[in-house]
């Protein structure tokens, strides 16, 4: 593949990375382009983007860090996540936003994000965990736990509530998770797949969504139930035994997205 066939298939994820970043598609392409241009008047730029989609990202972060402003509203989110991710971005700290949307939005690892932001891992880390805590409390919501075990059942219910959330209900069965969502529709479900009576988390998860587009989080011992490819697969599926930073993670970045949609 030519340098420029690589640009050319990195370019739709940087341009939603401009995007999200900088609140605006038309500010964003502005400086993708300004990015592009940069590269074609130097030849060590240039050369530089042949090591992938880490060093296209670094120079546009460089870029964009050294000619940083907020910008004006002038065109609306795209799609679904962005429009999510848009609303809340305001509140966060550039320095933030970037290490955040580079391990969420675009899937980096702390280290590729460390590369991209010239940074040390542990400040990426530093920073993304500074940006998890603000949309945390800016992102309080009511959370319905359906886990048949209940150990594990409280386990979330302290965890959930540590974060500044309300729990509006638990369940243990699929009849009592459609009890508790008649009277209250969740911000938020944490649901196992193998319930008490036999019943099917994954069919109780489908009454909630027949509602409205609730973030779900499966937590689950069978995780290979979940991943047939026979129908749509979770984007939040946490692994039992489970490790609670990682439910912690996996609940900032459903909030913050505000919807269980994989990302286009």
């Amino acid at each position: 593949m030519s340098l420029g066939q690589e640009v050319a298939a990195n370019l739709p994820y940087l341009r939603r990375y401009a995007r999200a970043l900088t609140g605006s598609q038309n500010t964003g392409d502005a400086f993708v382009r300004a990015t592009l241009e940069a590269a074609l008047a130097d030849e060590e730029l240039k050369r530089s983007l042949e090591d992938g989609r880490v060093a296209l990202y670094a120079a546009f972060n460089k870029l964009w860090s050294s000619a940083y402003l907020e910008v004006a509203k002038d065109d609306a989110p795209a799609g679904e996540h962005e429009a999510a991710a848009h609303a809340r971005l305001g509140t966060i700290t550039p320095l933030n936003r970037q290490a955040l949307l580079l391990t969420t939005l675009e899937d980096f690892t702390p280290a590729q994000a460390a590369k991209i932001m010239e940074l040390d891992t542990g400040d990426v880390e530093k920073l993304v965990q500074e940006a998890i805590e603000e949309i945390d409390r800016e992102s309080a919501t009511s959370v319905l736990i359906i886990e048949d075990e209940p150990l594990i059942s409280m386990q979330l219910e302290d965890l959930v509530t540590s974060l500044g959330h309300t729990i509006c209900g638990t369940a243990a069965t699929r009849t009592q998770a459609q009890e508790v969502v008649s009277e209250k529709t969740p911000g938020l479900v944490l649901a196992d797949i193998q319930l008490a009576d036999g019943s099917s988390g994954l069919d109780a998860v489908d009454d909630i969504l027949a509602i409205g587009d609730v973030p779900v989080i499966f937590i689950t011992a069978y995780p290979e139930r979940l991943l047939t490819g026979d129908r749509p697969e979770p984007t939040y599926l946490v692994t039992k035994p489970f490790e609670e930073r990682t439910v912690r993670a996996a609940i900032s970045q459903a909030l913050f997205f505000g919807s269980s949609r994989p990302i286009d």
